[in-house]
């Protein structure tokens, strides 16, 4: 499930699923997995109507904001299930079917104290301080403070399964909503609306979309509202009634009506057990008689920049509080670069430029190789459509390798190893498109962005050295390792999630390994004149430049320096792109040399390590001539449609198929 962003008529960032929430219910197993979800997104951040009060009471709240901020969290939690699974449409009782089991009334509770708690709320409001803009925040606080004050009911006591209207006409005790005056043409925002918002302060952008999305949930005259029994109401009564919001709702209710869950097995993992013998790096110069050599390296960054303040001002109700300095601090990240395009077609640009600035024509090219770990395209593979898109008419190998943050130093192992069987050239291209899928999981909406690298890698001449000295491959780990970054993660409605410790431990744990294999390998001159390993000449003393994986710079500088790697010997990029993934070496690399850090043939070290717990690096030569210009997003209207990435032109009609197949 794709959650693309856009940009709204102000030419701001918007992300509509950290606005509007959508749960797919086919995937929900039972009332537990959704109470969860319930309890993950909303419930343990949001402050029940009286703990508010009393917080007011008590002088807990600094400034108007803070106050903000609780009430919408709290009215976020009191609709929870109204939602996540219906939709409210005020009906006359008279027009209400009695027997169909997909209409729905919620019964509840009296809310008996909400008089007094709300006159605490509106008596610390008066007191405090704005936080950024007193107009804003007062006009803000009057939409929410009405919605909070005219709450009539207990938002603990709410079920997420709602009464039939049989069921509710048999329960002597509940209390259903009854509107004793109902304007049709009552004010609601539309999604352009919500969706248009612009405010100077992230902050308060995010809460005005919070407040819209509020008012939408009760659009009524809200002080003419009551509870009231169902067996009491007269035929002109309008009373909320609920319908769930699509078939797959539905299909959940009634599963849990039947008590069924969705079938699914947790597989239990076997117990970890050590390789018999530890797995060394491949060293490239003396182990094939084909030496690679990097022709060329093109770029594609994406198109779009996302600020961290673009990130704050599309907060969710699901996130705690972080402003775009505090991201900075723990990533690195002041902004990230998003594409509208496809990851087909940025790939497929920087393949395009890789090819010309190595001066290869595409019937030269012996493979090709896409590394990418959010690809939507299964048959073909993006490397076959790659292939057919540049007119390729056979390859030894047209591959897509998933190796997520290692997809560099897997991508460059296996060029290696087919340049040995083709001794033609091999066409690299790591590409990742993370905008779409990251919802409204907070750590990957701050880690991640799109990009796309190719690189063209080829037999050096009879008698030269080769680029490539090193490649090294890892997989595998413990099991929470293995699964700190999970996509498609059906407990977060399928987005991309990262757990951020076992993160940091695989990355520490390979960095520990690469360092040791690295300082146990020769220097390349002591290498040349067959000496060992000693005094110093490692190879690690040779290396000139670090140029890493851009996974989180604030993690990586903690984990090197204690291994006596100073910061400053390491390149990042990672503040101005963010996390590209398999892209985001290739993308480090071309930056070093557009920037002057590497602006002679240089040794690099090139690190990655990521989901999966998959690891690896490459120790390669750079020459700044190899690295081409950076390629720029191409005019909208000369951009791949969606309708054409299926073979480069229009969707296949029956004529097609018919003449393909001999029909």
């Amino acid at each position: 499930m794709v959650k693309p962003f856009r940009l709204n008529h102000n030419g701001k960032l918007v992300f509509p699923s950290s606005i509007f929430v959508e749960l797919d219910f086919s995937i929900i197993a039972d009332l537990d997995h959704l109470r969860a979800i319930v309890r993950r997104d909303f419930e343990v951040k949001a402050p029940t109507g009286t703990e508010i009060a009393e917080k007011a009471s008590g002088d807990g709240y600094r400034n108007r904001y803070e106050l903000l901020r609780d009430l919408g969290l709290h009215l976020f939690w009191a609709n929870r299930f109204a939602l996540l699974m219906y939709d409210k449409r005020p009906t006359r009782w008279r027009d209400v079917p009695r027997t169909r089991d997909d209409v729905f009334v919620p019964l509840m509770a009296r809310w008996d104290d909400r008089r007094a708690r709300a006159d605490a709320v509106l008596s610390t409001w008066r007191h405090l301080p704005a936080r950024w803009n007193d107009a804003t925040e007062s006009e803000l606080f009057d939409t929410l403070f009405d919605v909070f004050s005219n709450k009539l009911y207990l938002a603990a006591e709410l079920p997420p399964i709602k009464a039939t209207i049989a069921e509710a006409l048999a329960d002597e005790a509940g209390l259903c909503t009854v509107l004793d005056e109902f304007d049709p043409d009552h004010r609601r925002y539309s999604v352009d609306e919500i969706l248009d918002v612009s405010e100077a302060r992230p902050e308060l952008e995010s809460l005005r979309r919070w407040t819209m999305v509020l008012h939408n949930q009760h659009p009524w005259d809200r002080s003419k509202a009551r509870l009231a029994s169902p067996s009491s109401l007269q035929p002109d009564d309008v009373v909320v009634v609920f319908h769930p919001r699509n078939r797959d709702v539905l299909d959940f209710i009634n599963r849990v009506k039947e008590g069924r869950s969705l079938p699914g097995r947790q597989d239990r993992p076997d117990p970890p057990v050590e390789p018999i013998r530890p797995l060394p790096p491949v060293v490239v110069s003396a182990s094939t008689t084909v030496r690679p050599r990097v022709e060329s390296l093109a770029v594609r960054k994406g198109e779009v920049v996302c600020s961290n303040d673009d990130v704050v001002r599309n907060a969710p109700p699901s996130w705690s509080p972080m402003s775009a300095d505090e991201i900075v601090a723990k990533t690195g990240i002041e902004r990230r670069r998003y594409t509208q395009d496809s990851l087909e077609h940025i790939a497929l640009e920087a393949a395009r430029a890789a090819l010309a600035h190595a001066g290869r024509r595409p019937e030269e090219i012996g493979a090709v190789l896409v590394c990418s770990c959010t690809s939507n395209r299964l048959i073909p593979s993006t490397a076959c459509w790659i292939s057919g898109q540049l007119g390729i008419t056979q390859t030894h190998a047209s591959a897509d390798i998933v190796a997520a943050c290692a997809g560099f130093p897997y991508g460059m192992a296996e060029a290696i190893r087919l340049l040995r069987e083709v001794e033609r050239p091999v066409l690299l291209v790591l590409a990742e498109k993370f905008s779409d899928k990251i919802g409204s999981a907070r750590p990957s909406r701050m880690i991640f962005g799109d990009g796309a690298a190719a690189v063209v890698v080829a037999p050096a001449a009879t008698g030269e050295r080769g680029d490539v000295e090193v490649v090294q491959t890892y997989a595998s780990g413990p099991f929470s390792q293995v699964n700190s970054i999970i996509w498609p993660n059906h407990d977060f409605d399928h987005d991309i999630t990262v757990y951020g410790p076992e993160v940091k431990a695989l990355v520490k744990r390979y960095l520990d390994q690469m360092v040791g294999e690295l300082t146990a390998l020769p220097s390349i001159g002591s290498a040349v004149s067959g000496e060992a390993a000693g005094n110093g000449a490692s190879l690690m003393d040779d290396i000139e430049m670090i140029i890493p994986h851009q996974a989180n710079k604030t993690m990586i500088i903690d984990i090197a320096e204690p291994q006596g790697i100073p910061a400053s010997h390491i390149f990042f990029n990672i503040a101005e792109v963010g996390n590209a993934s398999a892209a985001s070496i290739p993308i480090a690399i071309s930056d070093a040399v557009h920037e002057g850090a590497v602006s002679k043939p240089s040794l690099i070290f090139a690190p990655g390590f990521g989901a999966g717990a998959v690891g690896g690096y490459v120790v390669m030569t750079i020459d700044p001539s190899v690295v081409a210009p950076e390629v720029t997003a191409v005019a909208p209207s000369d951009a791949v449609s969606p309708d054409r990435l299926g073979d480069g032109g229009p969707h296949s009609s029956m004529e097609d198929v018919e003449a393909a197949f001999g029909g």
